[in-house]
């Protein structure tokens, strides 16, 4: 017992000791440890903390929105529904209060550059469902002094003047407007003056809002007989589900229920592929931070070698020592993790200060929310960090334990047997484990098991490492080569497979995750751009700001189609629909279709089906058809009411949906949600909807674009659809397809700025390892260099051996980082992406970066170990061997 507790104080002693000394002569390499391990871990906090704070606006922007509303009736289209359900609605059982509400996209100021959303409401209705947007305390009316250009009564039964409008400070503070002034709203293709009349104090700042009465809505923006949506609160007692079942049985096509809980589902699948991959992005640094350990540690193992051996000589367990390198590894980690927090929280309130909520991808664009501090999330990543620094502390715990120490003293080579053949059982398993995740389906929209596959390769192939260096330096061995340097180097190399595997682990596990993303994003970035050409044949193309907004009337579309240079125009729609509650709404895309020749529209993936007689088609983009399961030849039915059937009064139920025939597919890389194409005669027919909001312009022989786009700005402001704002023309935006195109693809290598980044940091980890591993080596192998040199061997012969052994290490790590990566990048391209983004790409391999990138490793790889050596020989070796004299 006596002897046990003598060692125990000899272990707590000398770790404190070794720990300290290492730290105390070498800081900048536990400086580096903890930085990597605190980029990582503050990517991954900065990105959930932005996307939890934004949420949270959210929910909090949908309770003052929705008040004491239980349930929304909401119309799956802006065309709404028929006003009709409204008082069905009112006089179901359980229900205490119903709020008819017309909600419009709308544009603001004589400029139009202000987007807000205009809610029309009936005041006494709202006060007690949505009071939030109701303003307390109305002001005097206003119909002596405003300015109308309608013929309705200035003023309603419920006194709320027609001609006023209640505005949110933000609106107000956009459009430079105050109580008092008048102001112009573009919404639902028309346009009307108000009067400010007073502010909304209860509505959250930034968010966009004005409020009318809802006659005055209808009227004045063509929303006569239709609603948006109808707020309903429930009686004290009332059974939501049975409500709810009885509200679900009774309503149209074009409208659905919903509550605060399904349109926060909506708003976070908005976002949450897109945070999935941010955060693997942030996992990747954190594996990066990892291996960066990893290489710190294995070097400070290595240089203490004969430290440890003699701390076992004098009776310090094997655990002990394990437990040694694990504190130091838990405490660089640690700090890397405290660190990683704290910048992790600057860097999501600076985002959020500077970017609002939308993580750089758009989807909560216009928020500035409040940051909200998470301390669950924050543990979490907090032991993300530490985990990672500990696992890459593992090996070279590992490895300081099992050394025996009499070998150790003697600051001997690989332990392996050179004539055993490494072990790839392991390897093996684990490889076979990332091909079969590969196959298995997605959780929840998310490729949880393609990361898992990703993963797994990375583990299988690193673990592989012993045994494919052995193999891929076979054929060298069996060469007849002259130069000592390079015999000596390919027989040290191929003879110590273990310490080659500890150089490699770091460049190939960088070398494979850069290849993979730089497949996927080059395969995607030349998918994108073919698809761009394929789906922009016109000569120019144009599209009205605002469009859901304001847009083009027949007539204004005839001027178009009549000016001088123009040969055609093919005008068309993007209206959102929405196809389920819980999703995010699709895109409906009205356009002129040639049943006969698709192709001729559409970037169609496989044939178009005939189209049976009397049905309607539709092409569904690619996310479309993964997402909803409609095939093309299946039917499907549109939650649009069509026109051309006679609508039951009083009875939305009866009304008459859509069935449509899915004729293809169609590729789409801008909206991931999904999108129909449907040919634009047909949805006039079904809507009655004629405002088309873009157009593609085929220019007449020997007009110029320029000269077309100076004579469609002229029809234009001839327009009298918009008489009141003066002119359409300032609000529509011309543009030809080489100019789209660049904008496009400028915008998609902005968009993986971050992963080019990452993988740059990926590349320099890589070096790091190797450049951190040969120290080790060289420090280990002191003797082995004072015997070449009492042999004969020169100085820059054991430099260029060196030299040699780096590059081949590069030349090996280029080849299995090569491999690994394009296996990992099929899966990222063919299960990640369709599962996550659900779209598919063609592979395309960069080859001129390949090269590059390869020639750039290898030669750093040799500069590494040359560098390494060089300090390791500038000492006198040739005493390293004196004790063995």
């Amino acid at each position: 017992m006596a002897m046990q507790a003598d060692s125990n104080r000899i272990s707590t002693v000398a770790m404190r000791w070794m720990i300290v000394g290492e730290w105390r002569t070498y800081p900048g390499r536990v400086i580096v440890a903890a930085l990597a391990i605190a980029v990582g871990v503050a990517l991954g906090f900065a990105i959930y903390l932005i996307n939890a704070s934004a949420l949270d606006e959210f929910g909090r922007a949908m309770h003052i929105i929705n008040g004491e509303a239980d349930f929304q009736v909401q119309a799956v289209t802006p065309l709404g529904f028929d006003e009709a359900l409204y008082p069905v609605l009112a006089r179901l059982d359980g229900i205490a209060e119903a709020s008819p509400v017309v909600e419009l996209a709308a544009r603001a100021g004589a400029a139009a550059n202000t987007s807000l959303t205009l809610i029309g409401l009936d005041i006494l209705r709202a006060a007690t469902v949505t009071p939030n947007l109701v303003y307390h305390g109305l002001a005097s009316p206003l119909s002596a002094n405003t300015v109308s250009d309608s013929t309705e009564p200035a003023t309603n039964p419920y006194g709320f003047d027609q001609t006023a409008v209640y505005l949110s400070q933000s609106v107000l503070d956009a459009t430079g407007t105050g109580v008092g002034d008048t102001i112009e709203f573009f919404a639902a293709g028309r346009t009307a003056r108000f009067t400010v009349a007073g502010t909304l104090p209860a509505i959250m700042q930034e968010q966009m809002i004005g409020v009318i009465d809802i006659a005055a809505a209808q009227w004045r923006f063509g929303q006569l007989g239709r609603l948006q949506r109808v707020d309903l609160r429930l009686d004290a007692g009332a059974n939501a589900q049975r409500v709810t079942s009885e509200i679900a049985a009774i309503l149209p096509p074009d409208a659905q229920i919903t509550n605060w809980q399904t349109e926060a589902r909506r708003s976070d699948g908005l976002s949450r592929a897109y945070r999935v991959n941010l955060n693997i992005l942030a996992l990747v640094a954190l594996l990066c931070g990892s291996f960066l350990v990893a290489t710190a540690q294995s070097l400070s193992v290595a240089r203490r070698r004969a430290q440890f051996a003699l701390l076992r000589v004098l009776g310090v367990q094997r655990r002990a020592l394990v437990a040694q390198v694990l504190v130091e590894g838990a405490v660089v980690g640690s700090i890397g993790a405290l660190i990683g927090l704290a910048l992790g929280y600057g860097l999501a309130d600076g985002a959020l200060r500077l970017l609002g909520g939308d993580l750089g991808g758009g989807y909560f664009r216009g928020t500035r929310p409040e940051l909200i501090f998470a301390p669950v999330a924050a543990t979490i990543f907090f032991m993300l960090g530490l985990a990672a620094a500990l696992i890459g502390s593992a090996l070279p715990a590992r490895d300081a334990a099992r050394a025996q120490p009499a070998i150790a003293l003697k600051n001997a080579g690989d332990s392996v047997d050179p004539n055993a053949l490494p072990l790839r059982r392991t390897a093996l398993a684990l490889l076979a484990a990332g091909a079969v995740a590969a196959l298995l389906p997605a959780i929840g929209g998310i490729s949880f098991f393609g990361y898992l596959s990703i993963g797994l390769m990375l583990a299988g192939g690193i673990a592989a490492m012993p045994f494919l260096a052995r193999m891929l330096l076979t054929p060298l061995i069996r060469l007849q080569i002259n130069d000592p340097a390079t015999d000596l180097a390919v027989k040290r190399l191929w003879g110590a497979p273990s310490q080659a595997a500890i150089a490699l682990c770091g460049i190939v596990a960088s070398t494979s995750l850069m290849f993979a993303m730089a497949v996927m994003v080059w395969s995607f970035r030349g998918s994108v751009d073919e698809w761009l050409t394929e789906i922009l044949p016109a000569d120019v193309y144009f599209y009205v700001e605002g469009g859901n907004a304001s847009g083009l009337d027949v007539d204004t579309q005839r001027r178009l189609a009549a000016a001088p240079g123009v040969a055609g125009i093919d005008f068309l729609k993007r209206t959102p629909l929405v196809l389920s509650p819980e999703q995010p709404h699709v895109r409906l895309i009205a356009k002129p279709i040639d049943r006969t020749d698709p192709s001729r529209s559409l970037p169609l993936i496989g044939a178009s089906l005939p189209v049976p007689a009397g049905a309607i088609p539709v092409w569904l983009s690619e996310p479309a058809v993964r997402l909803y399961g409609h095939r093309p030849g299946d039917w499907m039915t549109l939650p649009i009411v069509d026109k051309r059937e006679t609508a039951v009064p009083n009875a939305g139920a009866n009304s008459v949906a859509t069935e449509v025939f899915v004729a293809g597919m169609w590729r789409d890389y801008a909206s991931q949600h999904g999108a129909i194409a449907m040919d634009g005669a047909d949805y006039t027919r079904l809507t009655g909807d004629e405002i088309r909001t873009e157009g593609a312009v085929e220019l007449a022989p020997g007009a110029t674009a320029g000269a077309v786009i100076e004579g469609l700005r002229a029809a234009l402001s001839d327009s009298s659809s918009d008489s009141l704002s003066g002119s359409l023309a300032g609000r529509v935006s011309f543009t030809e397809p080489a100019e789209i195109r660049a904008r496009a693809l400028q915008l998609f290598d902005r968009s993986f700025a971050v992963t080019y980044l990452l993988e740059f940091i990926a590349i320099l980890v890589g070096l790091s390892g190797v450049a951190a591993s040969f120290s080790a080596q060289t420090l280990a192998r002191r003797k082995e260099f004072g015997m070449l040199r009492h042999i004969g061997v020169l100085r820059r012969q054991i430099i260029a051996m060196l030299a040699i052994e780096g590059a081949l290490l590069g030349a090996v790590g280029v080849v299995a980082g090569a491999g690994l990566g394009l296996a990992m990048s099929q899966v990222l391209i063919h299960v990640v992406n369709p599962q996550s983004f659900h779209w598919t790409m063609e592979t395309r391999l960069p080859l001129a970066l390949f090269a590059v990138v390869a020639v750039l490793l290898i030669v750093s790889s040799a500069g590494a170990a040359l560098l390494a050596g060089r300090r390791v020989l500038s000492s006198n070796v040739v005493r390293a061997v004196q004790e063995d004299w």
